[in-house]
């Protein structure tokens, strides 16, 4: 029987600007067959594969893209695990765009099937990769509150990645981040209402899968209700299925509704839905097969979570890791721990009975399919001329900047300080405030803010604070802060893996509550975790960015100074302080601590709802 599989897709018409509004589209049905070739071309290449290259391609480790030469140790694993152990894909680490272009020719002239890059484009292509386009996380582009920006960001993820020669990026997180402790979620979601994180979702799919990438759904079935890092530690999510139903699956099942082509499932325990304990997500029949695969009825590609994840290589070793997460239904295993011994247990485990032959080629039939989806089978390879052109271009930065300007969320503003008009005489405090002091990525935090602020007010002085600063140090900025006119506190809380934790120190915390008893300007602007209001409740004034990184930066200096205007709004609520949909403008019409019209009050219903963006020309909803 002559297979044909179909693909709906979306037309999105409209302009090309957004600048000032909304690009006006409509969504338009097509019909999209993949070619009789290209089936073919799956069932031709599975019934000639061997065992051992039906195993492999169920592996997918890890690389640095940075240049390898073919004779160094690095690139020689590399390419023993392609010709030996017959990988199905490597995922890309950030580097250098070129490197992994050059990198990517190489493996994909190596393999004897093409080969799936993944990639984590959080952050656009420029979080991981030098010179490609940074752009804000999934929080920034929900409190700007534009589907059309969000389709954007997943357009440019898939445009500059497939131009490096990446096919998978592993986004959007989905995850309902419902609890303000979460140290690994947190600005990574598009937030805590239900409905909001599911529209975005799909607008990020439509963006990415429209242009040449296979998105990827993740953390099944929902990371987001956990105060634990699943790099460190198997968290638990003792919640019961109605419960789910309402907040965790609602964003999946919208997902699977925009066809997204791959869904990644977590290191995380449901012990309503697994009665084994201590069994994650990712190694269960329950979760995986029964609730994912049956129940919500989604057909394309399964990846594990990481497999080096704490979550799960602490419980097990790599041998039965690799057997379980394949019984349980994954496709891909994402990053075993030791690739020769996961490929040998696989093969025992088929040749034992213990796995089904036809459970493994289930899988390969679908990673074939989506390498000939992606034209693998025609073009694995990396043009750099297209590569050179699309890779962080001009347009690209002009849109990310404005996702970000758009995020800008101002709470609150108690005492009219802003816009921040100063006279050249009056002296200005900026106190960097970092959680931590190391671990930054992409650059110092705090330089830009200081440059950007120093070029619109001379006589400014900063001081840092981080989680080395003693408290006969702390103390002194507190005198500093005595003799100065006006006082602004940028704090950096930085949301990353293997950290396990979300917050300032109790120091760090003790200055800021100091600071803001004192009868000035006072302003603080957390870039990172939103949630430090719920921790200082007396602040007086506070912007939120939800990122860290040189555009925000840019972007908060200028609103401060009024060459901006205020428009995000919360997508999460402040326990005890704001709703989501909270945000103030600077605008006469509307006056400070006055909450924003943007969204109605926090609801986790997954029922339908119509919610309005007060900005030109949006409708988030049906």
């Amino acid at each position: 029987m002559r297979t044909v599989s179909v693909i709906l897709c979306l037309v999105i018409i409209g302009t090309s600007s957004i600048s000032g509004g909304e690009i006006g589209f409509r969504e338009i049905p097509c019909r999209a067959s993949s070619s009789d070739e290209s089936a073919a071309w799956v069932e031709r290449t599975l019934a000639r594969m061997t065992l051992d290259e039906k195993i492999g391609q169920l592996l997918v480790p890890a690389l640095h893209s940075t240049f390898m030469n073919p004779q160094s140790e690095p690139f020689r694993e590399i390419a023993r695990n392609i010709t030996r152990f017959h990988v199905g894909g490597y995922h890309a680490f950030g580097g250098d765009p070129a490197a992994l272009g050059l990198l990517v020719n190489r493996l994909q002239k190596l393999a004897k099937v093409p080969l799936l890059i993944t990639a984590d484009l959080e952050g656009g292509p420029g979080y991981q990769f030098r010179g490609a386009t940074r752009l804000p996380r999934a929080m920034a582009l929900a409190a700007a509150g534009s589907e059309a920006l969000v389709y954007q960001a997943g357009k440019i993820a898939a445009l500059e990645g497939r131009a490096m020669g990446i096919t998978v990026n592993f986004y959007p997180v989905v995850d309902v981040n419902n609890n303000p402790r979460n140290p690994i979620i947190n600005i990574r979601s598009f937030g805590e209402d239900v409905r909001l994180v599911a529209r975005f979702a799909q607008a990020y799919i439509r963006g990415a899968q429209d242009h040449g990438h296979i998105a990827t759904a993740k953390h099944f079935p929902g990371h987001g209700d956990t105060s634990r890092d699943s790099h460190l530690e198997l968290p638990v999510i003792a919640v019961n299925r109605q419960r789910l139903e309402r907040v965790e699956l609602p964003p999946f099942r919208a997902a699977i509704e925009a066809g997204v082509g791959a869904i990644m499932v977590a290191h995380i325990s449901l012990p309503e839905i697994e009665s084994q304990p201590g069994v994650p997500a990712s190694l269960s029949y329950a979760v995986t097969t029964e609730l994912l695969r049956h129940e919500l009825g989604f057909h394309g590609l399964v990846f594990t979570d990481a497999l080096t994840m704490q979550g799960v290589a602490s419980h097990f070793p790599p041998e039965q890791v690799a057997v379980r997460a394949v019984k349980a239904g994954a496709d891909l295993l994402l990053l075993p721990v030791d690739v020769e011994r996961s490929f040998r247990a696989l093969k025992e485990a088929v040749q034992s009975g213990e796995i089904p032959l036809a459970r493994v080629e289930a899988s390969v039939r679908r990673i074939l399919a989506a390498k000939a989806r992606l034209g693998l089978h025609k073009k694995p390879f990396v043009d750099f001329d297209q590569l050179e052109s699309v890779v962080g271009n001009i347009e690209h930065q002009r849109l990310a900047r404005e996702m970000m300007e758009r995020a800008l969320t101002l709470v609150r503003d108690r005492r009219k300080v802003l816009p921040l008009a100063l006279n050249a005489s009056q002296r200005v405090l900026i106190v960097n405030m970092l959680d931590s002091r190391n671990g930054w990525r992409e650059g110092p935090p705090g330089r830009t803010f200081r440059e950007e602020f120093l070029k619109r007010h001379q006589k400014t002085i900063d001081v840092l604070i981080d989680d080395y600063t003693p408290k006969e140090a702390r103390e002194a900025i507190e005198k500093l802060a005595d003799v100065c006119d006006a006082v602004v506190v940028t704090g950096f809380i930085r949301v990353a893996a293997y950290k396990g934790s979300i917050s300032l120190s109790e120091g760090q915390l003790d200055v800021l509550r100091f600071l803001s008893t004192m009868n000035k300007p006072f302003i603080f602007v957390s870039f990172g975790s939103p949630y430090v209001l719920s921790f200082v409740p007396q602040l007086p004034a506070v912007i939120l960015t939800y990122e860290y990184y040189p555009e925000a930066e840019r972007a908060a200096v200028r609103a401060i100074f009024g060459e901006i205007p205020f428009r995000g709004h919360l997508p999460v609520s402040l326990p005890g302080a704001y709703p989501v949909g909270h945000g103030l403008s600077l605008n006469k019409k509307q006056q400070p601590d006055q909450a924003g019209s943007f969204w109605p009050a926090q609801s986790t219903s997954a029922g339908p709802a119509k919610r309005i963006d007060r900005s030109p020309g949006i409708v988030i909803g049906r």
